[in-house]
């Protein structure tokens, strides 16, 4: 059985090897940078649907802790009227507001750290970006049409007659032959 594991693994590698050869690596490599800049557009999007539901957070926290005042200063007047019965009424939408003061809090509490792990994944997601871009811009470049580095596979070996001459005449002072 281990042998029959091993051939279908060999002939598997070999079969991505040739998958590897035909496929155009540029164009897949244009592609991933494409998908990745898709990728980080919707992640900075969720990042301003995020900051934006935070800001409503922080907005409904401040309105509520500033209707607790509200209520605070109406049960003074309740306790000091003798009106017991309007004062619970106050009493019971006191605890509801601090009841969902605290459930508010929990949330934005969520959001920040959930908001500060997408920014964090973001920029990881822009630096591998621009790692990929470089890498595509660099793969163009060497597949760039018309550019070739044959300056170096074929030396321009042509010498002229005066060099000819000059190198004669140095090498023979060096022999010391007049």
């Amino acid at each position: 059985m281990a042998l029959i594991t091993r051939v279908s693994r060999l002939l598997r590698a070999d079969l991505h090897a040739v998958l590897d050869l035909v496929e155009e690596p540029d164009v897949l490599l244009r592609q991933a940078v494409r998908e990745m800049e898709e990728e980080l557009a919707r992640d900075e999007q969720r990042i301003k649907i995020q900051t934006h539901e935070h800001g409503q957070l922080v907005n409904r926290h401040r309105d509520i802790k500033q209707s607790l005042e509200g209520i605070e200063s109406e049960l003074d007047v309740c306790f000091e009227s003798g009106k017991d019965d309007l004062a619970r009424a106050l009493i019971r939408r006191k605890l509801e507001a601090e009841q969902f003061t605290r459930f508010l809090a929990r949330k934005r509490e969520a959001f920040e750290t959930a908001l500060a792990g997408l920014e964090e994944r973001v920029d990881e997601n822009r630096a591998r970006l621009d790692s990929m871009r470089q890498k595509a811009e660099l793969l163009a470049a060497d597949n760039a049409p018309g550019h070739s580095d044959d300056s170096w596979t074929t030396p321009d070996t042509s010498v002229r007659d005066a060099d000819v001459e000059v190198a004669f005449l140095r090498e023979r002072q060096k022999r010391g032959l007049s």
